[in-house]
This record gives structure tokens, sequence and C-alpha cells, in this order.
């Protein structure tokens, strides 16, 4: 039997992105690739698109597990939701986690929202990573569609945690993100697999973003992907390091500030709690 079988656990999610947190701190347990994938599926599980866990690893930490099992560093969304249950459990208005890529820190917003420093975006070839070198990734060679008139082409490559590739569009409705997202996430230049983004600049502060994302497919929202979103579109000159970013599920604003941290703002929402099943 599992060890997280029959732990309670709470449903979230911040614009529809939605997630089961699992709180294991003084459990003695950990949650397998094997529990993950039975939570999240929709059919026979709780049903989300990650599963999250507050674990005490020398500190409070997040762990990020993807619907397919696969365990990742970061999740925005999901850091925001971790981070309103734990400034209420101490009564704070800002915490700091632990998460695999480093520390996080959260903080209350204006209308019930939830601020979090997502921290510094990366742009080395190693560190996103890629298989093979780039001197800039602010535009890198893949191309979807004829080799002489490609219908996609020259994305922009960043780490906010996890990989992401961002493909700049004029319009980010018409994009088959569900045609070839599995396929760019699985592209060989990517080791790590990789979130897939279609960025529609609808203005100097105003991106529209539709997420693919790695282990999960399309979801309403994704976190690190409107950071990196508009860390790659101000690289390219097409934003300023300030942007209303519209994803699926709705506004999160970000801010590139100049000691290049990223900050996320946003929403988050309750669902329901429960205890997982006694058989995972």
């Amino acid at each position: 039997m599992s060890s997280v079988a029959g732990r309670p656990f709470v449903k979230m999610n911040g614009l529809g992105n939605d997630f089961v947190i699992v709180d294991l701190r003084g459990a003695g347990a950990r949650l397998t690739p094997a529990d993950a994938r039975a939570i999240a599926d929709r059919r026979a599980g709780v049903g989300c698109d990650q599963v999250i866990t507050i674990e005490d690893r020398g500190g409070l930490f997040m762990g990020v597990f993807n619907a397919d099992g696969s365990e990742v560093g970061a999740c925005g969304n999901a850091a925001r939701c971790v981070g309103a249950i734990l400034m209420d459990e101490f009564d704070s208005d800002a915490v700091e986690f632990m998460t695999l890529p480093g520390p996080l820190r959260a903080c209350r917003a204006a209308e019930g929202r939830v601020t979090v420093d997502m921290g510094e975006p990366k742009f080395g070839w190693r560190d996103i990573p890629l298989a093979e070198p780039f001197e800039d990734t602010r535009f890198i060679d893949i191309k979807l569609g004829p080799i002489d008139k490609p219908a996609l082409w020259g994305p922009s490559a960043v780490s906010m945690g996890n990989p992401h590739c961002i493909f700049f569009v004029e319009d980010a409705e018409a994009q088959a993100l569900d045609r070839f997202g599995p396929m760019i996430e699985n592209h060989p230049l990517f080791p790590e697999r990789t979130n897939v983004e279609v960025a529609e600049v609808r203005g100097e502060h105003l991106i529209r973003l539709r997420v693919w994302e790695r282990g999960v497919g399309i979801t309403k929202a994704c976190g690190t992907g409107a950071c990196a979103a508009v860390v790659a579109a101000h690289r390219r000159r097409q934003t300023a390091r300030k942007a209303t970013v519209l994803l699926d599920g709705g506004p999160l604003a970000i801010e590139w500030r100049d000691d290049n941290h990223v900050f996320m703002t946003g929403p988050v929402a309750f669902e329901f709690e429960g205890r997982l099943p006694e058989r995972l």
C-alpha cells in the first residue's frame, strides 16, 4: 500500500490550473511517481494537473509532480496556493519555502491575491537545458512546417526553474497547440522535455498566452510560463519588463524587476478537501 494512502489533501487552483496538495510534514511518507499518476487521474483518482507536496526537508519544501508522475522543479500557480496555505497557517503576510531549483517567497497582495518572487530567469543553454550550444537563446533553431516556409520558427528558450519554449505568433488562438505541443515537448533539443507556449504580444504591457505543460498537456494557466513569456518578450524588445499575461484561465501580473527577479501576482481558489483513497 502507498505510504500516502488515506492522507488528507486540499484541492486548489490558480486560474483553473488545479492541484491536489498533500501535507506530508511529520508523516514519514514520500510521494512516488505512481502515487502522483493515480491521484491526478481525472477518471479514477482525485483529478488534477499537478500533485503538490508540502514537506519538511530541513525546512519548508514544496514538491511538484506532473500528472504523468514526473517530478519537476517549479510551478508558479501552485507556489501561490502553497503560499496561501502556509501564510494562513502561520498567520503571516509572507512565507518562504524551498523547491528543487531554490527558495521562493510568497506574500499577500491586494484583492486576496498572492505575489511570489519566482527568482531569476536563466538563459544559458546548459541551464535551460538544451542538448546543444546556443549563444543566443532569444532565438533557437526550431521550425514547424515546410523547411522553406515554416508556420512557426525561432522560439525563445528560458528556464524559470523549468524549461520553456515560447513561440511568438500573430494570433495565439489560431495555433494548433494540441497538435504540435507534444512534438515540441519531446523535441531532442530539450533533454528534460519542455513546456511549450504560444505568445501573442498585444501591446507593450499585454501578452495573450496559451500553454502546453510538460507532462500534463494544455492547461488553463501556467505561472512559470507567464514569467518566461514576459522575460522572453522583453529580451526580444517586444514588451516592457512589466506586463499582464492573459491565459485561458485569466490574467497574471508579471514584473521582471531590475534586480533580475521575476515577480508573479495572481489569485488562488480553494475547491474542496478530503482524504486520498486507501488504495492508490
